[in-house]
């Protein structure tokens, strides 16, 4: 048997949460976990290059499958030379399954055991996805890592239709497998789901474990329960994931939930929470939460966070990105998401410094109190 396309190394659990330090190894480099991966829609992290992107220390980004599977098309992508080439990024690429859209667009498709039936999110025309048909756009974008087609179920919906949309994912993840061409060059992931039932979420890892996928993604969180609801899911869901394979908690990506979720072993997020409150002119500090847009920084002349070494901090204020934002220039747009995606990238690189250090839960007494999500009302993104 050929050697899996990613694999993980362990190197290290810490000593009073067993959180991971590890190793990604995968087809274009290894990096080391946990990690925060910024989220590329359509092949680019909004507003930012590659270089920039490397710059701030990321290792692994996203792209999504259903949009670029609208457009350009997969064949385009792979006539290209697969995403690595096409958006001139030379390090790790992972795409998603298209299944969370079965869950954002639910108005707009219906579920069969065969696949989903969609209509078109812009023009209304007829679309239709099943698991094979996902992976076999997956192959053509080419990224290391790929995932099998699910269902995100509502965090809220009864136990009765979790169960039975569990048992249809599970048919799909096995469907994916068999369709699956490119095992040598690109990592499937299983996706556990289950809502908020403890007994759906372990036997669907249960039942996914069994078919030995090389990493498993926990999906179905950080979409309307609260902190406290996710990450009772993450204490008994992680234990059950085999050790010497990735974890990977998809869209999850605030800086409390970083941190709260390393401590329960997960190794992998993704959020497009940096590029997209950057755009709306709110940035991410170790002080906490702040809108550079708001008129009290308009003769403000100091960094967005005097303890950030990122582009926009070494050489702009908040008083010149705040007229950018306000003037509309693209240039401030920009500065905001550089800052606020370096913000996480180094918040990642910190705490596996504390883990190497057996201090996580210094580091989070000492972030959290600092940024303020100690405070009575703090408020979240």
């Amino acid at each position: 048997m050929s050697k899996p396309a990613v694999t993980y190394e362990l190197i290290k659990e810490e000593k009073y949460t067993g959180a991971r330090l590890g190793i990604l190894h995968t087809p274009h480099g290894s990096y080391e976990t946990p990690m925060y991966m910024p989220v590329g829609t359509l092949a680019t992290v909004k507003g930012l290059s590659p270089e920039e992107l490397i710059d701030a220390g990321a290792g692994v980004i996203l792209s999504n499958t259903y949009h670029l599977w609208l457009t350009p098309g997969e064949d385009i992508v792979e006539r290209a030379g697969g995403l690595h080439s096409f958006m001139n990024w030379p390090q790790g690429v992972l795409t998603d399954s298209g299944g969370f859209q079965v869950f954002s667009l639910s108005a707009n498709r219906k579920i069969v055991e065969e696949g989903v039936h969609f209509r078109h999110h812009l023009n209304g025309s007829k679309l239709f996805l099943t698991p094979e048909r996902s992976i076999e756009i997956q192959n053509a974008l080419g990224a290391d890592m790929i995932m099998s087609f699910d269902e995100c179920p509502p965090f809220d919906q009864t136990h009765d239709y979790v169960e039975k949309s569990i048992n249809r994912t599970t048919r799909w993840a096995e469907r994916g497998l068999k369709a699956h061409q490119k095992p040598d060059q690109q990592a499937l992931f299983g996706i556990i789901q289950g809502a908020g039932y403890k007994d759906l979420r372990l036997q669907h890892a249960k039942d996914l474990v069994s078919l030995d996928f090389p990493g498993y993604s926990i999906g179905g969180l950080s979409v309307g329960e609260t902190k406290e609801e996710m990450n009772e899911v993450l204490d008994y869901i992680t234990p059950v994931i085999p050790k010497n394979k990735p974890r990977y908690l998809m869209g999850v990506g605030t800086p409390d939930s970083l941190i709260d979720g390393v401590i329960r072993g997960i190794d992998m997020f993704d959020c497009v929470l940096a590029t997209r409150i950057g755009r709306n002119g709110t940035c991410m500090t170790h002080d906490g939460r702040l809108v550079v847009k708001n008129a009290k920084y308009k003769d403000d002349f100091t960094p967005i966070d005097p303890d950030c070494d990122c582009y926009a901090c070494r050489h702009y204020t908040r008083a010149y990105i705040r007229h950018l934002i306000h003037t509309n220039e693209m240039f401030g747009l920009r500065l905001a998401s550089l800052h606020n995606t370096h913000f996480l990238l180094n918040h990642m690189a910190n705490i596996r410094q504390a883990i190497r250090d057996d201090q996580l839960l210094d580091y989070r007494e000492y972030f959290f109190e600092r940024y303020g999500y100690n405070k009575p009302n703090a408020k979240d993104f």
